[in-house]
């Protein structure tokens, strides 16, 4: 395993584990990386520091703190959307252009979209948001 310092077309800089670096290579290019911050897939390797004195204690449990809080986080984030807004699926482009144009009701929705769909809607003036989705925690 190698963990890679990467940095979105956004500027925000974030860490991930890969196999190798090949595999680092390939899922960049099939853009299934994203930033954790803004869901950006235009992914690369940022400048790194070496790693000196593996095993460091220290940087593990602040590393492992981070990740809980991180993950706590993201769960929360999941919960209030799905306590507060309406699931639409893959229908969500359809959905966030009838609203944004009136035809439908204003309300909170959540669904997929791809980087092209999400790309189409924020030409049109429509303003939506990429989340990275966090597993159940009952999963």
């Amino acid at each position: 395993m190698i963990l890679f310092d990467l940095k979105c077309a956004n500027d925000h800089v974030f860490e991930a584990w890969f196999k190798d670096s090949e595999t680092f290579e390939r899922q960049a290019e099939d853009a299934e990386i994203v930033c954790p911050v803004c869901g950006d897939s235009g992914v690369e390797k940022a400048l790194m520091a070496p790693r000196i004195g593996k095993g460091d204690r220290e940087i593990a449990t602040k590393a492992a703190e981070h990740a809980k809080r991180y993950a706590a986080f993201a769960s929360e984030v999941r919960r209030r959307v799905e306590d507060n807004c309406d699931y639409v699926g893959p229908k969500f482009s359809e959905e966030a252009r009838k609203i944004h144009y009136g035809e439908a009701e204003s309300r909170g929705i959540y669904g997929e979209a791809s980087d092209e769909d999400a790309s189409a809607l924020d030409d049109e003036g429509i303003e939506v948001q990429r989340i990275p989705w966090a597993p159940r925690e009952d999963a």
